[in-house]
């Protein structure tokens, strides 16, 4: 079978048409997103996940989901309980660390064991990002807090608790989306802090988790770096900072195409993703138009973003074998006596 192209696109809704279907068949995603459209009860995402990877005749074809916790939880009661946010964690990391670090590793253990019944193996999670006071509210208590030893210690709990379960995570937003102004859902956000700055307060945490093998771009300008082209887009952010400073050499992929931070059109942003070094494309909305225009500038992985998807690949496991009821008993207990 050839190369799978190097691109991850959703779906319509809770079904998958005939259309996407084809459009999957003839051109090869390496992997897919769920939204909450596209979940509406157990048995169905169980067979969307498994119609997905029918189409591309990969069975274990990565299928990821933003499965957060608070504002940003795909798939809610009563399929899965509503989970606290990053924030809520962070203010117990804050009152007793120990305490934090274990609540935030067993909230990921069980993300683990809600979205593998589904077959979702990849959740776009932890959050690295450290907002500063006065940024746009589109990460807020998506954080676990304001300075980047919290996000780190508390990234990485997380982390290892998906990785526990047999998930694997994406961090985001490399390099760092703290200091947006702006919510790049809409519009472009511009940072104009000194690269010193940069380095010495967003890049930390993602520094700190370099070695994890899949993360997430941030649409924004870094004025110090690139004073023209969002992250995500840009050769020099992408070569000086996330593969060079962070040192960061697993698998990177876009934030969403369609986000309005990104300029042009639909093809013309896929276009210049390509072009600026992520090594994967992600497009999020399953508007057949848009993907057909995405799909058309999506390259076959090969060279590098081959290597790292193959790594990614291999890197699925069996969980640890923990019972769920134990764990889902352990952290209510430790948020109630938080």
């Amino acid at each position: 079978m050839s190369e799978s192209k190097a691109m991850i696109l959703g779906s319509s809704g809770p079904t998958l048409t005939t259309d996407e279907v084809a459009l999957y068949r003839n051109e090869r995603p390496w992997g897919f997103i769920l939204f909450a459209r596209n979940c509406v009860e157990p048995s169905q995402i169980a067979d969307l996940v498994a119609g997905m990877r029918d189409s591309i005749g990969r069975p274990d074809a990565p299928v990821l989901i933003d499965q957060e916790g608070g504002r940003v939880q795909r798939i809610r009661p009563p399929m899965i309980e509503r989970y606290p946010s990053a924030a809520v964690l962070g203010e117990l990391y804050r009152r007793d660390r120990e305490k934090g670090l274990r609540a935030t590793w067993l909230m990921s253990r069980l993300h683990a064991f809600d979205l593998m019944k589904f077959g979702i193996n990849v959740d776009c999670l932890p959050v690295l990002d450290v907002p500063i006071e006065g940024a746009s509210n589109v990460i807020g208590d998506r954080a676990y807090g304001f300075d980047p030893k919290t996000v780190a210690e508390m990234g990485q709990a997380a982390t290892d608790g998906l990785k526990a379960g047999g998930m694997l995570p994406v961090m985001k937003h490399m390099p760092g989306h703290g200091r947006g102004m702006a919510d790049s859902h809409h519009e472009l956000p511009v940072v104009t802090v000194s690269r010193a700055e940069l380095e010495a307060h967003d890049f930390l945490p993602f520094v700190a988790m370099k070695d994890e093998l899949m993360a997430m771009s941030a649409h924004i300008v870094f004025t110090a770096i690139d004073p023209d082209e969002p992250a995500t887009i840009s050769r020099k952010v992408i070569d000086e900072i996330i593969r060079g400073h962070i040192g960061f050499d697993g698998l990177l992929m876009s934030d969403d195409t369609s986000m309005n931070a990104l300029k042009g059109t639909i093809g013309e942003r896929a276009a210049r993703i390509v072009g600026g070094g992520c090594d994967i494309v992600l497009h999020c909305n399953g508007v057949m138009d848009e993907m057909k225009a995405v799909v058309k500038e999506a390259i076959p992985l090969a060279g590098e973003a081959l290597r790292r998807a193959k790594a990614v690949e291999a890197a699925f496991g069996p969980g640890d074998g923990l019972s769920e009821e134990a764990v889902r008993a352990e952290f209510h207990g430790l948020l109630a006596v938080s």
